[in-house]
């Protein structure tokens, strides 16, 4: 058998019809920012429902329902949106926040300043990645952190769209440091391509076929 160089059994033909591929944005992580301080005894008062214990965080939590989102809030006016499914929530429950505090009593002047961190995703790319001879082409350099006796997952760190990439070999993948949805989907896209042409992917059609030849060669 051959080293882990090339991966398992190359395909002649590798135009293997896709499967469909689901990609979930599991959190969305936008920070946002005041031209002045806010002060959370105050909001503490005014809400009787947020988390605000100084002694053991310098910051307020502020939860709300729609959309599901928590706020941390900070007495510098910088605040942390984290649990939102999308931008356009995460910027959503930011200006909610903003508007009840005003209701409340809580001065608040100009705008607020947001800014996407970080959008985390979840995907299934239809098919099992053979990520020992994946790891093994070295073509992409330092990029690349495989260390399966400590973890499953290879780490993959691309550069454009800027995202890090945890793959496993079930086809599984989870997508973190983009600043855009559409990059997680690029992001998403690209690893597959990749995948392919180095044909370390095998979708379901495919391995019986590798099953089939792999039972041939023994026989031989």
């Amino acid at each position: 058998m051959e080293g882990a160089s090339t991966c398992s059994i190359r395909e002649e033909k590798h135009t293997v019809k896709k499967v469909d591929r689901s990609v979930k944005i599991e959190n969305v992580v936008a920070s946002a920012s005041l031209k002045h301080g806010i002060d959370l005894e105050d909001v503490d008062r005014a809400f009787p429902r947020v988390k605000y214990s100084p002694e053991k965080f310098p910051g307020l939590v502020f939860r709300l329902k729609k959309p599901r989102t928590a706020i941390l809030i900070f007495s510098s006016g910088k605040m942390v949106c984290t649990g939102a499914k999308s931008t356009n929530q995460a910027r959503k429950a930011l200006r909610k926040v903003i508007r009840k505090l005003k209701k409340a009593g809580i001065v608040i002047l100009g705008r607020l300043s947001t800014k996407i961190q970080n959008v985390v995703a979840s995907a299934s790319l239809g098919g099992n990645i053979d990520l020992v001879s994946w790891y093994g082409t070295q073509r992409l350099g330092g990029r690349m952190m495989y260390e399966p006796e400590q973890f499953p997952g290879l780490i993959f760190r691309m550069k454009n769209p800027r995202a890090v990439m945890l793959l496993f070999s079930s086809g599984k993948l989870v997508c973190t440091g983009a600043k855009k949805e559409d990059h997680v989907y690029e992001a998403v896209n690209r690893i597959r391509e990749m995948l392919e042409e180095d044909e370390c992917i095998f979708y379901p059609s495919s391995l019986e076929e590798m099953n089939f030849e792999g039972e041939s060669i023994l026989r031989e």
